[in-house]
């Protein structure tokens, strides 16, 4: 368009040129022919001059050099795109496919060509009376109808369905598409494809669905208070901010798992008052404080016994808050010894966090806090500054009467340290459901005054609280809070206890071999401890309260950790029987196509190919119960296949092996890998024997 723009006035030129030569030929027509040749040679003359004024005008005419430089930019970015969108359909391909998610998408491009204008949500999932109906069904056709109804055009569901099979029948998964009933759509897949998604897993490995775009995720979780040991009520918060972390990760996403510490306020002042009497040469010499805890009481009984005591633990935190020298190394030795022994919990359960402290956000409140009274987004009422919410019946308090800060302020100087300083997507606190309030009060505030945006997600993971058997708040005899150490510690007691047990009632009845090593014991131990620790927890629904029992998580039967981590174990024995290799198998799986033709064989290969779905469905839930019942239904399914389909066979009477049935070995191979994800993503360690 420049240069056509900058160049104009020469095209017209040609223009008109060309314009004359079209007039001499026109006048050579009625010419007499004694006079023609007279007329060609003086037309001749003038198509050469033409030639000559026209190859002028072409030489004069020169591109810009900005132009030249716009060309050569556009060629990179055309080649940058290429590259692109062949990194971007590489990606696709490894991703695994989330049916119901690839169906809804299919049926929204015919909607729109069938029915402009409509809008509606179209939902896919799987067929619960499953077999002859199909895998995956729709109803959408019976809000279409609706819809429809709405603008005075009549269908019926069952017409919608119809129209709708017919543009969607040829999908390259789909064995075929029927109607059942009044206008439910339902997808066969095809057995083919079934078979070829299980090969990719195997040799591309078990991979996330397609997530979109990447995401900058804060998972707040955890969050002990310094100078106190961690406590059952840490549980939860600990176990399922884990799993959404390791989730989140898996898809593809940029997570920072942070550990928002209590690690400020008064009561570091009598802390810090109390070390100074107890070991005065803390500044050079790294007291033995043994029991924190205890140390902690020992400082709050002087707080409110003795007056003097007080008075100087006031002034410890005056000292603290204007940043002296000996009194910060005082609180920093505190925390050091609190994060130590918090960090040995976490390395027991397998747990990696991002400790980052209230503290850390003191200066950042005294910077925010100004500005935004500066910005009008304060309201004074009886000394006090608060942010008031339209719809939320009580305002966030920012400043007290006094000067001073409160939770709020820190809650919300770390919700714009997350979301504008570190541009985060996505926030996400994993607290116990009787914060729901204060967080919907945070989250709201937070839009409000512009801190966060409309494009940017803020959600409260609330959860029930842990009950005893006696269903009341889970508590030791006396009646205090139980140390989550000592409940662990008890979990490896009581596992250890078992498994010896198991090991010693197989010696006494002959057993030789099959034996667990003092190793394997151990390793089952901490595997099997944790594992049903995490698993009681997680595999409820995370807003109710749940029952802990020692007793019902080391049974070994139903939907337990123990039985599903001996299941696994049982279907990794397959292939050592058959005397296959993990490697020699995804070696086979490379060469040679699967074929999968049993009812039970394909069942069990659909429940497989149900993972990403899983997936996909827990990262907008964030409830891990879904995995835990889907890792139960493949436990399930899997001994639906096994009893009915054999994959080594064996001379009954010398038990040699005189059969592999390769393709069911390679399908065991692909639960085993599938399973194996799932607890992964559930932090749960697993055993190669047990």
């Amino acid at each position: 368009h420049y240069f056509i723009q900058s160049n104009l006035s020469k095209a017209s030129i040609a223009g008109r040129l060309l314009c004359r030569a079209l007039s001499a030929a026109k006048r050579l027509y009625p010419l007499k022919m004694d006079d023609l040749s007279t007329h060609i040679k003086n037309a001749e003359k003038t198509i050469s001059q033409l030639t000559r004024e026209i190859t002028e005008l072409e030489n004069s005419v020169k591109v810009d050099p900005e132009i030249e430089k716009l060309e050569t930019q556009n060629k990179k970015l055309k080649y940058q795109m290429l590259h692109l969108q062949r990194a971007l359909e590489k990606e696709r391909c490894n991703r695994m496919v989330s049916f119901p998610s690839y169906f809804s998408n299919k049926i929204k491009s015919v909607v729109s060509q069938l029915y402009p204008g409509v809008d509606v949500k179209i939902e896919v999932g799987p067929n619960n009376a499953k077999g002859k109906n199909g895998d995956y069904q729709c109803s959408s056709s019976f809000l279409l109808a609706k819809e429809l109804g709405k603008s005075g055009q009549k269908s019926n569901p069952r017409e919608i369905a119809l129209q709708l099979s017919e543009l969607i029948k040829d999908i390259k998964c789909v064995e075929k598409v029927e109607i059942t009933g009044p206008g439910f759509l339902n997808f066969h897949l095809q057995p083919e494809f079934v078979s070829d998604q299980i090969q990719q897993i195997l040799v591309n490995g078990v991979r996330a669905p397609p997530c979109g775009k990447k995401q900058r995720v804060f998972v707040d979780f955890s969050s002990p208070n310094i100078a106190k040991e961690m406590h059952v009520g840490h549980l939860r918060s600990t176990i399922i901010g884990d799993v959404i972390s390791r989730l989140l990760e898996f898809m593809g996403h940029e997570v920072f798992r942070v550990n928002h510490l209590g690690d400020w306020g008064t009561q570091f002042g009598m802390l810090i008052a109390h070390l100074e009497d107890t070991f005065p040469n803390y500044i050079t010499e790294s007291p033995p404080i043994e029991d924190l805890q205890a140390f902690y009481k020992e400082s709050k009984r002087r707080f409110d016994t003795e007056p003097d005591f007080k008075k100087r633990a006031y002034q410890r935190v005056v000292e603290l808050q204007g940043g002296k020298k000996d009194i910060l190394q005082g609180w920093q030795l505190i925390c050091d010894i609190s994060l130590a022994e918090f960090n040995k919990i976490y390395e027991r359960l397998n747990i990696v966090l991002d400790p980052v402290g209230e503290s850390f956000y003191q200066k950042k409140m005294e910077t925010l806090v100004p500005e935004l009274d500066a910005g009008g987004k304060l309201t004074l009422s009886e000394g006090c500054k608060l942010i008031f919410v339209e719809g939320e019946e009580v305002p966030l308090m920012i400043v007290k009467s006094d000067g001073g800060y409160t939770y709020d302020t820190s809650d919300l100087a770390a919700i714009h340290y997350r979301m504008v300083e570190r541009e985060a997507d996505w926030g996400v606190y994993v607290v116990d459901s009787g914060q729901s309030l204060h967080f919907s009060l945070l989250f709201a505030a937070s839009r409000h005054i512009g801190i966060v945006k409309p494009e940017q997600k803020m959600t409260h993971v609330g959860f029930g609280v842990v009950l005893g058997e006696d269903r009341k708040k889970f508590k030791t005899r006396s009646g205090d809070t139980i140390k989550l150490k000592n409940l662990l510690d008890e979990g490896l007691e009581r596992a250890e206890k078992k498994i010896r047990a198991k090991e010693e009632e197989k010696k006494s009845k002959g057993a030789t071999t099959g034996l667990l090593s003092e190793e394997e014991i151990i390793a089952c131990r901490d595997a099997v401890t944790y594992g049903c620790i995490k698993f009681a927890d997680l595999s409820c629904t995370r807003t109710n309260d749940y029952v802990f029992s020692f007793d019902k998580m080391l049974d070994d039967k139903g939907k337990t950790a123990v039985y599903l981590l001996y299941a696994l174990t049982r279907i990794r024995s397959i292939a050592r029987t058959a005397g296959r290799s993990r490697e020699s198998l995804l070696e086979h799986a490379k060469q040679c196509p699967i074929k999968l033709e049993h009812e039970a064989e394909l069942k069990l290969a659909k429940t497989l190919l149900r993972f990403a779905e899983v997936i996909e469905e827990i990262s907008e839930t964030l409830q891990p119960h879904t995995l835990c019942n889907y890792l139960y239904e493949i436990s399930t399914v899997f001994t639906y296949f096994y009893d009915n389909c054999y994959c080594i066979q064996k001379n009954r009477e010398t038990g040699e092996i005189v059969n592999i049935h390769m393709d069911r070995l390679l399908l065991v191979e692909a639960t085993a890998q599938v399973m194996e994800k799932c607890f992964d993503i559930l932090g749960i360690k697993t055993v190669s024997r047990m």
